[in-house]
């Protein structure tokens, strides 16, 4: 009888230790569980550390706390300026509320990802070509508000939303290239007419300057010729003043001194004017022959008045 007692204390410390650890759950701190009796949810999630559930009754499930990073696959679209570009971006978001995660949604990280394509590919249509390239951050506030207003209901919050890249054509990569190219051509032209005008400017005051005082201009001339003397070349540079050259100008436009006057050659007659000479008539020959190359040098030359 004590041996059967003995047995019986034993089997049921064995069964109680089975069940306690069949009721055992460990909650880990990134974790909320949510324990479901009978099918329903009873009280507020489990917080981490250990928790008794009842066994067979009870089911505890876990949900991760943490921050998900979720990766939006490439979506290619068509901007408002008619453009085909492929956007690919990256969901940061957590779990608030681990009751309507698991109740209001059948899988909220795939609900997440698909509302992200959606509203990725919305974006793109709505935005230029220049916004998606240079203007991120308020697409980026734009996609977020578009993503989180859903997931506020399924107990998701979205922390942060990020474009990755953006792949444009080959064609408008060399066109932006041949446009960026074209604007810094453009600043050098603007930058070098500035630096021609301003040194103009600067030219305009110094030949001022050597205007009223010449002796600036010799000693002027005088280091040109010591800066090209100084490069030990075989070229000799003989300046000449440019008052001589003036001089000679006024020279060769001045008229003959008095006392010269020159000849006017004297006036040839006229021809007469009678009938014209029958065939055959020296007269008629004389005109009509081919004259002569010596006798054309022999006569006298005639100007015209």
């Amino acid at each position: 009888m004590l041996e059967l007692v003995i047995t019986l204390i034993a089997v049921a410390g064995a069964m109680g230790l089975v069940l306690l650890a069949a009721a055992m759950r460990v909650v880990k701190q990134y974790e909320r569980g949510v324990l479901f009796r009978l099918g329903r949810i009873t009280g507020e999630p489990r917080s981490p550390g250990l928790t008794l559930i009842v066994p067979f009754v009870d089911r505890l499930h876990k949900v991760n706390m943490q921050i998900v990073t979720l990766p939006i696959p490439a979506q290619e679209g068509i901007t408002r300026d008619n453009v085909t570009v492929r956007v690919d971006a990256v969901v940061y978001f957590r779990v608030v509320d681990p009751t309507s995660a698991l109740v209001r949604v059948e899988d909220y990280k795939f609900a997440v990802s698909q509302m992200a394509q959606t509203s990725l590919r919305s974006i793109i249509g709505k935005s230029d070509l220049d916004d998606l390239l240079s203007n991120r951050e308020k697409l980026n506030e734009g996609l977020e508000l578009m993503i989180d207003s859903p997931a506020v209901g399924w107990g998701v919050q979205i922390d942060r939303v990020e474009i990755k890249d953006v792949s444009l054509p080959d064609t408008m990569k060399r066109s932006m290239a041949r446009q960026a190219e074209a604007d810094r051509e453009r600043r050098a032209r603007i930058i070098n007419a500035d630096a021609e005008l301003q040194a103009s400017k600067k030219l305009a005051e110094a030949a001022q300057q050597m205007s009223d005082t010449p002796t600036a201009l010799q000693l002027r001339l005088l280091q040109t010729v010591m800066a090209v003397s100084a490069e030990k070349n075989s070229t000799l540079v003989l300046p000449i003043p440019v008052e001589l050259l003036h001089f000679l100008e006024r020279g060769a436009r001045d008229p003959a001194p008095a006392g010269e006057t020159k000849k006017e050659p004297a006036p040839e007659p006229a021809p007469p004017v009678g009938p014209v000479p029958l065939s055959g008539t020296p007269d008629l020959d004389a005109v009509t022959k081919t004259p002569e190359l010596g006798a054309i040098l022999d006569q006298p030359s005639t100007e015209v008045r």
